[in-house]
């Protein structure tokens, strides 16, 4: 992990240059009882006193921490100026900031963004009585433009693990559709998974209570919602949503498969043409994406496939970056609604990752949804595994 850090520290001081931002400030206590996101991709430990890792636009890396964890700050690697204290981080805080004299000190809040918005309102309050009577706390600046590209613009080394992820996520995938039968219940299929999980040491991409999402037919409930006792029936869709973190970073994929009826060879035209709807709008959307991209302009490209298909409008966003989280923040592939903030306006960004994801319901058959991890890259974007285009199926 100190690699990644070192890398991810080293990326953000290129940031400051392109964002003309003279110093990013990050200001933490007692990190285990709730710490800013960002921490374990600029830092990579808790902290324990107050505590100031500053970067600055001339290239600087300074850590200010307690000092019984000096040593854990300089055997980062990312941090060649150390500076310990004892009784208070003010004084230390003060004069490295006057050496400095920023015109622009970026803090860790946001009103759009939930990964940039780790300073507390009550560490803000400790922080301006710090500065009280300094020019400083005039030259206060939202770090959200800093974090959003830290966070999402993912290194080489950051989307080989997203990679590493996805094919054991896949490998899981597998091994259920093979163990799936006419008569599981939602819950025991839920349950094989996270066998599997703990079995490889691993954990969930997000809360084991609903992931998986297991849907069972037209009368599961869907979202984020922890799977039932409904059972695997005839005449109708399988739906799995789930994701693994692993070494630190996460997956967020969907499949879908349908159960035979007594007769059928093949999936129903309804169901199969719910299916194709989806990976239409994916595939629209995906081919749609590379740097410069609005989200918003995105998510109206498969919004629009579904709804001229006559099916109604999915009340979520057709995508959201995947990395150290499975929803990782930073610009969302969503309408304007009033939920998402401004993140929908964000452009795509070579080296960010998306779960890219659509859906519908197919009354009689079940809820048809597919997720997708893809890699915005500077020419376009890549599925980084291949895509479900087909709507297998179990025989009863």
């Amino acid at each position: 992990m100190s690699v990644i850090v070192q890398e991810k520290v080293g990326q953000a001081l290129n940031i400051l240059q392109e964002k003309k931002i003279d110093l990013w400030l990050t200001f933490v206590r007692e990190t285990t009882a709730g710490g800013d996101p960002i921490l374990p991709l600029i830092y990579g430990h808790h902290l324990t006193w107050p505590s100031a890792l500053l970067l600055s636009r001339s290239g600087e890396r300074i850590a200010i921490v307690g000092q019984f964890e000096a040593e854990t700050a300089r055997n980062t690697g990312a941090y060649p100026t150390v500076i310990p204290y004892d009784k208070s981080i003010r004084p230390v805080l003060l004069e490295t900031l006057k050496r400095l004299n920023p015109q622009t000190i970026a803090l860790n809040y946001s009103i759009n963004d939930v990964h940039a918005d780790g300073l507390s309102y009550g560490l803000y309050q400790v922080l301006m009585d710090i500065l009280r009577g300094t020019p400083f706390i005039q030259r206060v600046v939202s770090a959200e433009a800093i974090i959003t590209a830290v966070r999402g613009r993912k290194t080489p080394r950051e989307i080989e693990h997203i990679k590493a992820a996805i094919e054991v996520t896949m490998q899981i995938f597998q091994r259920t559709f093979d163990e799936v039968k006419v008569g599981m219940t939602e819950r025991e299929i839920a349950a094989f998974m996270r066998a599997q999980v703990a079995e490889l040491g691993l954990q969930t991409a997000l809360d084991p209570t609903y992931c998986p999402v297991v849907n069972a037919g037209p009368a599961s409930p869907i979202g984020h919602a922890s799977p039932t006792g409904l059972r695997v029936s005839p005449g109708q869709l399988l739906h799995l949503d789930f994701g693994l973190l692993k070494d630190g970073y996460c997956s967020d994929m969907q499949r879908m498969m349908y159960v035979l009826a007594p007769g059928e060879n093949t999936p129903p035209e309804p169901a199969q043409r719910g299916f194709d709807t989806i990976v239409r709008a994916i595939q629209a959307a995906v081919a749609a994406m590379k740097p410069g991209r609005l989200g918003k302009e995105i998510d109206a490209i498969a919004r629009r496939v579904v709804t001229d298909a006559g099916y109604p409008e999915y009340m979520h966003a057709t995508g959201h970056q995947v990395g150290r989280s499975a929803h990782d923040g930073a610009g969302l592939l969503g309408p304007e609604w009033e939920r998402y903030g401004n993140t929908p306006n964000y452009p795509l960004e070579a080296g960010q990752v998306y779960a890219i994801l659509s859906s519908l319901m197919v009354p009689g058959y079940g809820y048809v949804s597919l997720g997708e991890d893809v890699l915005v890259a500077e020419n376009g974007t890549e599925f980084l595994y291949p895509p479900q285009t087909e709507l297998h199926f179990i025989e009863p």
